[in-house]
């Protein structure tokens, strides 16, 4: 495993992290509490210091998790984030968009308290990063969001402050890096090798100001691992149902076809760790942070980090944009 430092300001973290949504129980397939655990334990076997998760996952379950693996390993090097803004305290249904009841909230006053219950869930004094969760862009020009994670900061809540970037939206949020250069710590941000938009302007930007960068849905779902075809149906509450739609999946399937020959010089390496490794040979890019349900997934996962770069050629178009 190797280890970076998350931009200028940030902690040393492992370049593979573990991506925390799927183990939450919700929106991801079925799952099992005891083998999400024993995923959670191989990651820190294969040396992943890096844990990524919010209180939405499972409404609360994914945090629950990691919490019961902290008591049984300890936390040590582990640097764990999590994200506050989707509200499932007080979202009714109507509020259901295919994820469960769930509403935006970047008040100042529900900012706080989301961060205090995650330090309850967690059971720590402090959060290492916490991050707003994909905010729509007119909420970060309110001021609230921004004064609750200076506040939090200031009561010694959370170390870190970061942003989830909406997914696609990627430049037209690169300007918060200079507004905010003082209080963002890192961003979290949807690139992988069918999806590059952030390339453009937004990494430019996270270099000149020091900001580290998450880097989420490097398989696309899975998708990027290989393991789907045109045929693939996902069921019951799988968000990948309208993700990864027919449409969508010819859409993406097409252009991975077109890419046959990137895998060809890697042969001894799986689909799944080629995208693992394009996603953080990107010099803005501190660490990735693939889902593993299992922990066979996980070791294929974290042995992506110690292969060689993969440095690909500015995107034809077609390629970076929804």
């Amino acid at each position: 495993m190797q280890y970076t430092n998350l931009g200028r300001r940030g902690p040393r973290v492992s370049t593979i992290g573990f991506g925390a949504w799927a183990i939450g129980g919700m929106n991801w397939g079925p799952t099992d509490d005891d083998v999400s655990k024993k995923a959670l334990h191989a990651a820190l076997d294969a040396g992943v210091t890096f844990f990524d998760t919010a209180d939405v996952y499972g409404f609360g379950h994914s945090e629950d998790l990691i919490a019961e693996v902290i008591k049984e390993r300890g936390k040590g090097d582990l640097i764990i984030a999590t994200k506050a803004g989707n509200d499932f305290y007080h979202a009714g249904k109507d509020n259901d968009s295919g994820y469960g009841a769930i509403q935006q909230n970047y008040k100042k006053k529900y900012l706080i308290e989301a961060a205090e219950k995650s330090l309850k869930r967690l059971g720590l004094e402090t959060l290492d990063i916490l991050q707003l969760h994909s905010p729509d862009l007119e909420k970060l020009e309110w001021d609230d969001p921004w004064e609750a994670l200076t506040l939090l900061k200031e009561q010694g809540k959370i170390r870190h402050a970061g942003l989830s970037i909406q997914s696609f939206k990627e430049s037209e949020q690169a300007h918060l890096l200079e507004r905010h250069k003082g209080l963002l710590d890192c961003i979290q941000v949807r690139y992988n090798l069918l999806e590059r938009k952030a390339e453009k302007l937004l990494f430019p930007e996270a270099i000149k100001y020091g900001v580290g960068v998450i880097v989420r849905i490097p398989m696309l779902f899975g998708l990027l691992s290989g393991k789907f075809n045109r045929q693939s149906i996902f069921e019951g509450d799988d968000h990948r149902r309208f993700n990864l739609d027919a449409e969508k999946l010819e859409s993406y399937l097409g252009k991975m076809e077109s890419m046959s020959d990137l895998y060809e010089r890697y042969p001894d390496f799986s689909p799944a760790q080629v995208a693992l490794r394009f996603g953080i040979s990107h010099p803005a890019c501190s660490v990735s942070i693939p889902g593993g349900k299992t922990p066979v997934q996980v070791k294929e996962n974290c042995a992506a980090s110690d292969m060689p770069s993969i440095i690909l050629q500015p995107p034809k178009s077609g390629l970076d944009e929804q």
